[in-house]
């Protein structure tokens, strides 16, 4: 099994991926949170997070719709709020309501940047002193708080904080993670089967970072297909404390997410994904949907 952490939203009060199917072995592994893994049975599942998106004001927030319905006991807030203190204050109200309860991560999304943010991305003094304050505030990772191409900003950052510093979504090229394995830029690796190698190429990354002695939990936002090919890259190599489920409603619900799918990809009770071991991914595409959304342009002849 897979432990997750949802992406859920804090949102105000009141308010309401290219990868070929994947055989794996048939085992089980049920990832805990201390990160041990055990082998047995025949069926595999993952542990998950969501996260908090930026639509919440720093003094009304909710946890969002469904998270307590699966118990998840670990949520990542993303940062991007007008005002950093306005996140900062996100964070500590979170601390505040419901204390150590809850396993906390952020995202401070200054890897990389849409078309239209041109907002300069953090320098590594800034980094430390919002470090600080997650680490005062029992942060389990702070995630990209540099762009992802510092790497010495990166380095340096490790030696000067002591929250794990974690990033690579948007990482494409194997000699990236292979610089920023050796310059000791990260203790999270988030690669993207998605957007960089595949399951096949990530998998041999996943034993480096464990030999190397860090964390590999990939990246999975995305629709369902890229969620369930992330999902079996980690069960089947290193396992995970917990893995990234996208979920930040109402936006993004699991039925937006997995629509091209016949069944969406829910967790259990207790924050759990039981992976199929049917053939492949797992999943079956939706035909109908398919041809109802299926292009009939093309833009090259």
């Amino acid at each position: 099994m897979l432990l997750l952490y949802p992406i859920s939203s804090f949102t105000p009060a009141g308010s309401g991926l290219s990868t070929w199917p994947y055989g794996i072995s048939r085992e089980r592994f049920r990832v805990s949170l201390s990160g041990k893994c055990s082998a047995g049975s025949t069926t595999r599942s993952a542990p998950t997070h969501p996260l908090a998106s930026t639509a919440a004001s720093p003094t009304w927030w909710t946890l969002p719709s469904g998270h307590e319905a699966w118990g998840s006991p670990r949520l990542k807030v993303r940062f991007g709020r007008p005002k950093l203190d306005d996140d900062l204050a996100v964070v500590k109200a979170i601390r505040s309501e419901l204390g150590s309860s809850l396993e906390l991560m952020v995202d401070c999304n200054q890897g990389w940047r849409m078309p239209w943010d041109t907002a300069t991305p953090w320098n590594v003094d800034h980094a430390t002193s919002v470090a600080n304050v997650l680490e005062e505030h029992g942060v389990y990772w702070m995630e990209e708080p540099l762009h992802r191409g510092d790497y010495a900003g990166m380095a340096e950052l490790r030696k000067r904080v002591g929250i794990r510093i974690a990033g690579g979504e948007m990482t494409r090229e194997p000699y990236e993670f292979r610089e920023l394995l050796e310059r000791g830029c990260f203790d999270v690796f988030q690669p993207d089967a998605v957007c960089s190698q595949g399951i096949t190429g990530l998998a041999k990354l996943a034993f480096d970072v464990q030999k190397a002695g860090k964390i590999f939990t990939p990246h999975t936002w995305g629709n369902g297909i890229g969620v369930m090919a992330n999902l079996h890259l980690t069960a089947g190599t290193v396992g995970a404390p917990f893995i990234e489920f996208p979920f930040d409603p109402p936006e993004w619900s699991t039925a937006r997410r997995d629509y091209i799918l016949t069944e969406t990809i829910e967790a259990d009770g207790d924050g759990w994904i039981h992976l199929s071991d049917e053939p492949g991914l797992g999943i079956t595409l939706n035909e109908d949907v398919l041809k109802q959304t299926a292009s009939k342009q093309a833009t090259f002849s």
